[in-house]
């Protein structure tokens, strides 16, 4: 899993903003969502924020802009090389580095209010013991009472439906025209699928096309909530937020765990 999600946010890093129509924009309201539920749940911040999947800093650069103190990890170094030049574009103010959702414990430093691994980053991880592994690692980083969030896709209602992909969707800016669009090869028990994201450019009277692969899992909301349970948080402080209720793309599950039940970073 390690080097295959490596290589396709590597490869896809100078390219991700072509898939957003406005990527600043994107970056703007995802920001704003995320702050929302952030502040309903602690209240007003500005707070510390470990961003452990940041890809170009969608989020992070966001949060960043609105006064959290931010930390932002990805384990693509192009990606996050990337996400720095575009926080200093934007004369944001947070750190970066390159980790492992699954060893945060031991390459970041200190606790904070909030975790976060949005845009369906914990499906990347194909087994149940490296799903566990990343979650038990972002909640060691939690301070006591402090605010797990992450957002993955509908996989309830995907499982179901297995469509053939996402797009096409076509953009016309100053960059000129281009297409962006998925394919989904799914698995045949539905269990998994492999995406192939296209971005075709036009190049004067030809085009230009790039293709990039990946591999998720269909994680199921249940699935992710028991890895949360055996993390110590417990079910009542679980809760779903759909794209209707808080104005993120995609389903976002927040959790809160005890003082009692924190995990020692040591023991991982």
């Amino acid at each position: 899993m390690v080097n295959s999600v490596r290589v396709f946010y590597d490869e896809l890093a100078e390219s991700y903003h072509l898939i957003f129509a406005d990527w600043p924009g994107s970056m703007r309201r995802q920001a704003a969502a995320l702050d929302r539920l952030i502040g309903s749940a602690l209240g007003a911040g500005p707070h510390t924020i470990l961003d452990g999947a940041c890809g170009i800093g969608t989020q992070a650069i966001g949060l960043a802009l609105l006064g959290h103190q931010v930390h932002a990890t990805d384990i693509s170094s192009k990606a996050v090389a990337r996400a720095e030049r575009e926080a200093t574009a934007r004369n944001a103010l947070l750190t970066f580095g390159v980790a492992d959702l699954r060893s945060l414990a031991s390459t970041v430093d200190g606790e904070f209010d909030v975790v976060v691994a949005c845009d369906n980053a914990l499906p990347h991880l194909l087994s149940d013991d490296d799903l566990q592994l990343a979650i038990d690692n972002m909640a060691a980083k939690l301070r006591p009472d402090g605010l797990f969030l992450a957002s993955i896709r509908d996989y309830d209602r995907l499982v179901q439906e297995r469509p053939q992909g996402e797009g096409p969707r076509v953009f016309d800016d100053i960059r000129g025209r281009r297409i962006a669009f998925q394919v989904w090869d799914w698995s045949d028990d539905g269990s998994r699928y492999s995406l192939h994201q296209f971005i075709v450019r036009q190049e004067g009277a030809g085009w230009q096309t790039e293709h990039f692969r990946t591999e998720y899992r269909a994680l199921l909301p249940g699935e992710l909530v028991t890895a949360l349970r055996h993390a110590g948080f417990a079910l009542a402080g679980i809760h779903w937020h759909e794209p209707e209720e808080s104005g993120y793309f995609q389903p976002i599950v927040t959790a809160r765990r005890s003082r009692e039940s924190t995990v020692d970073s040591r023991q991982l």
